[in-house]
C-alpha cells in the first residue's frame, strides 16, 4: 500500500508560480511511476506530468510543457510539481498518483494510489 499526501496548492495571480509536493509513505517507490493529474470543474481528470521513480524519466503534457517541471527526492520519498507562468486555465484540483510497473503513464486507470488532491486557483 502507498499513501500519498499532496500539499502546496493555493491562490496565485496569473504569471505566478507554485510548487506542489506529494509525500509518499507505506513502501519504497522504487519501480513506481509518480504522476500529477488535474481536474477542473465540469471536466475530466487529465494527465499533467509523470516521473519514473527509479530512472527519473519524465513526461509532461503538451498543455504545460515549458512551464511545469516534475521531479522527485528519493531520500524524502517525495515528488514535486513546479508550476511557473501559471494561467487561469491551470485552475483545478491537482492529484498525485502512483502506479507500479506496467500500464501507460498518462492513463489514470493504470494508477492504483491517489492522494486527496490540492486546490490550485489562478486569478487573472
Amino acid at each position: 500500500q502507498v499513501q500519498l499526501v499532496e500539499s502546496g496548492g493555493g491562490l496565485v495571480q496569473a504569471g505566478g508560480s507554485l510548487r506542489l509536493s506529494c509525500a509518499a509513505s507505506g513502501r519504497t517507490l522504487s519501480g513506481y511511476t509518480i504522476a500529477w493529474f488535474r481536474q477542473a470543474p465540469g471536466k475530466e481528470r487529465e494527465f499533467v506530468a509523470a516521473i519514473r521513480w527509479s530512472g527519473g524519466n519524465t513526461y509532461v503534457a503538451d498543455s504545460v510543457k515549458g512551464r511545469f517541471t516534475i521531479s522527485r527526492d528519493n531520500a524524502k520519498n517525495t515528488g514535486y510539481l513546479q508550476m511557473n507562468s501559471l494561467k487561469p486555465e491551470d485552475t483545478a484540483v491537482y492529484y498525485c498518483a502512483a502506479k507500479p510497473p506496467g500500464g501507460v503513464y498518462y492513463e489514470r486507470r493504470d494508477y492504483d494510489y491517489w492522494g486527496q488532491g490540492t486546490q490550485v486557483t489562478v486569478s487573472s
